[in-house]
């Protein structure tokens, strides 16, 4: 007769033991490289909307066109390009380029605005150049969990200010039409820190 020995209860408990230890070390890897995964698709986004917002702010300034428009009320005339204290913008612009590809009657320069509301950083635009107090801009969000915005610009004898157009401030008669050579742009984000951009200014 041939003898036959299986395993022992402890030898089960051992093995039972190891392969419990060995689940929980693969669970937390796997959780761990879940997390990482995440973190990192995280950031590509985030990553993406910054340069996607600082692409589309180029975009509006480097086709600054000097045409002012109306303002709300009809009664006077708002600079081509606008940044100063009393504004409700950061800034204020109108451009060219406006693509209309389904031959809309309206114009191709358009009046776009940016400015940060509870956090976030608008970019809004009227479908007239004129806009009337009944003229609601359309509104599209840029970029999520951002401190601040500033622009700011240098005239054709390369002076920088924060405020334009020169003179906005009652010191000197406002050109509605003049633009800067350049305009310099900084965002300030509370993760990312502070990045700074310049755009040259189509004469």
């Amino acid at each position: 007769m041939t003898l036959q020995r299986g395993f022992t209860l402890i030898e089960v408990l051992v093995a039972m033991a190891i392969f419990g230890v060995m689940t929980v070390l693969a669970y937390q890897a796997l959780g761990q490289s879940l997390t990482n995964a995440d973190l990192l698709n995280s950031r590509t986004d985030r990553t993406r909307a910054i340069q996607q917002t600082i692409r589309l702010i180029g975009q509006d300034l480097r086709q600054v066109a000097p045409r002012p428009v109306r303002d709300s009320f009809g009664e006077g005339w708002r600079p081509a390009i606008l940044t100063s204290l009393g504004n409700d913008f950061a800034i204020e612009l109108t451009r060219a380029g406006w693509p209309n590809p389904a031959g809309l009657p309206r114009a191709t320069q358009q009046r776009v605005a940016y400015r940060i509301q509870d956090d976030q950083l608008l970019r809004l635009h009227w479908l007239t150049l004129d806009p009337s107090v009944s003229s609601d801009p359309v509104s599209t969000v840029l970029l999520e969990e951002i401190d601040s915005i500033v622009f700011n610009y240098v005239d054709a004898s390369g002076e920088i200010s924060e405020q334009w157009p020169p003179g906005n401030d009652g010191t000197a008669p406002v050109i509605l039409t003049y633009r800067p050579r350049a305009v310099e742009v900084v965002l300030t984000l509370p993760v990312e820190g502070e990045i700074r951009r310049w755009f040259e200014v189509a004469p």
